[in-house]
């Protein structure tokens, strides 16, 4: 069987913790800031993990990460 390749695109967007958890970027923080308040963009610093919904098909794109 051929190797399994890994979508490049999740690779850059995702990272996979020690526990075994997704972790992810936070959106909406690129532009159209002035409409949005400080504290919305205080909030949306830093990184979330990936929801349990979505955490399945975020593991089959990166079939590699422990």
């Amino acid at each position: 069987m051929p190797k399994m390749k890994t979508k490049s695109g999740a690779a850059k967007r995702f990272r996979v913790r020690a526990g075994g958890s997704v972790k992810r970027s936070q959106a909406f923080k690129r532009h159209i800031l002035t409409k949005k308040t400080t504290k919305n963009k205080r909030q949306l610093r830093g990184t979330t993990g990936v929801h349990a919904t979505n955490k399945a098909s975020v593991r089959a794109m990166m079939p590699y990460a422990s």
